[in-house]
């Protein structure tokens, strides 16, 4: 077996590596694509026996990696799985080719198959391959994964992210965490907690008490920060917290009638762009975060806010009332006016640039419902991809084809919970959030959710 690196830096403990066999049956081949731009589309079958365990000790690890992994694909529904009691193979050995026939015979299309091993320093070995069925042949090489079995989690969105990418063509987001705001107790008197949890809601973790009001949480580009916005001292202000240590910084110092809320991460990280109330008059400014310096970038009697960079860093996306009425517009930070580009009825607010560079997400209220929406850069092709009491929100994944808000729910019971749906409206789906063993019983709710970036 010929073993080549393919990347060492996963949480450091981590090595990913192709592994190849000596049978040219199994050279590498092209992705089995599905068009995921579409509004419909057929879910692929897909047969996925259980993780094959090479130890005793491996065993409960090998079925827990092969059910995440299932969950992560099925969710997308771009894959249907196959029951493990149609299958007629059993799969003993990751090394043995598969007998074809018999997946065809169950109309499988694609196969993979896996193998765990727990070490004695604790450490998991997981290998596994994909193949296209009815062409008989792999889909790329085998991979293998190697780290604590502390992160088995993070192996097993690894794996399904692989399969995505070569069955889809594009990049996966299994691999990832959302920052979002933890809500409980009555709604006039709610508690509100920083909170981090894996993007299957695997994984919770509060970074903040809830001694004050927090809102907005938005990544550093290297998901070693959070930025959001803190209501301490009763007047909202930014904050940066490192994740890992949990200390806490102002972006910039305020003066007593200065209000700064609603940023954002430049895509280098070096900068963050937010919105500033300065003598009554709200406008965007960019503070470098090293040096401090601080420059206005739009000059309006207007309210302009809620900021986005584009991808490249050289436009922003933000809102204004500035023609009477809340819409989206974008502006070139060269130079120039800033140009409207929401079109449609009612008031847009919120847009979110699309890590890809096609599409800005925005929040729509029109006719009394509130829509989560897409539209192109010059305001064409507007789609709304929700419809409830009350959507806002939108983050993208950072794929750019899923994108996560949160939905709030009316009456003295209601609140706001963390909701998914990708580019095309389809698959809607709610987000489960685990409660953990501290938590005090009574209602838990969700909002403003923030996508980090895919983890190295």
């Amino acid at each position: 077996m010929r073993l080549s690196k393919i990347s060492a830096n996963f949480m450091l403990a981590i090595s990913a590596f192709c592994f190849c066999f000596a049978n040219d049956a199994f050279a590498q081949s092209g992705p089995l694509k599905i068009d995921i731009t579409t509004g419909v589309i057929e879910p692929l079958p897909l047969a996925a026996p259980g993780f094959i365990a090479e130890n005793a000790e491996s065993a409960q690890f090998a079925e827990a990696l092969s059910s995440v992994v299932v969950a992560d694909l099925v969710g997308t529904q771009l894959f249907r799985e196959i029951p493990k009691e149609a299958h007629i193979s059993a799969v003993t050995n990751i090394d043995s080719p598969p007998q074809y026939i018999d997946w065809k015979a169950i109309n499988a299309e694609i196969l993979i198959i896996g193998s765990v091993l727990l070490d004695e320093d604790n450490s998991l070995e997981v290998k596994f391959r994909l193949f296209d069925v009815r062409a008989e042949r792999p889909l790329g090489d085998g991979v293998r994964f190697k780290a604590e079995s502390g992160v088995w989690r993070r192996i097993a969105h690894k794996v399904a992210d692989a399969v995505y990418s070569r069955v889809t063509g594009e990049t996966g987001f299994f691999d990832t965490r959302v920052a979002f705001i933890s809500e409980s107790g009555p709604k006039n008197d709610r508690t509100k907690r920083l909170a981090i949890m894996d993007y299957d809601g695997a994984n919770l973790r509060y970074l903040t008490r809830g001694d004050e009001i927090v809102i907005a949480p938005r990544f550093s580009p290297d998901e070693s920060q959070l930025i959001f916005t803190s209501y301490e001292t009763g007047f909202p202000r930014v904050l940066l917290i490192n994740i890992e240590t949990g200390g806490i910084r102002p972006l910039v110092d305020l003066q007593a009638d200065e209000m700064a809320f609603a940023p954002r991460f430049s895509s280098d990280g070096r900068k963050v762009i937010f919105s500033l109330t300065r003598s009554g008059n709200t406008d965007i400014y960019e503070t470098d975060i090293d040096t401090r310096v601080t420059r206005r970038l739009t000059e309006s009697a207007a309210i302009d806010t809620a900021p986005s960079y584009g991808e490249d860093g050289n436009w922003i996306a933000f809102e204004s009332d500035r023609n009477g009425t809340q819409q989206l517009y974008i502006k070139n930070l060269a130079g120039g006016e800033a140009r409207r580009i929401s079109q449609g009825e009612g008031r847009y607010g919120t847009p979110v640039w699309s890590p890809r560079g096609d599409y800005v997400a925005f929040t729509n209220q029109r006719a009394g419902r509130f829509h989560i929406g897409v539209m192109r850069l010059d305001g064409s092709e507007e789609r709304l991809l929700s419809s409830s009491f009350l959507d806002e929100g939108p983050t993208w994944a950072p794929n750019g084809r899923v994108l996560m808000f949160f939905r709030e729910t009316p009456g003295e019971f209601g609140g706001p919970e963390l909701y998914s749906v990708d580019l095309t409206g389809r698959n809607l789906r709610k987000v489960v959030i685990p409660l953990l063993a501290s938590d005090t019983p009574g209602n838990r709710f969700a909002s403003d959710p923030a996508w980090g970036p895919l983890r190295n």
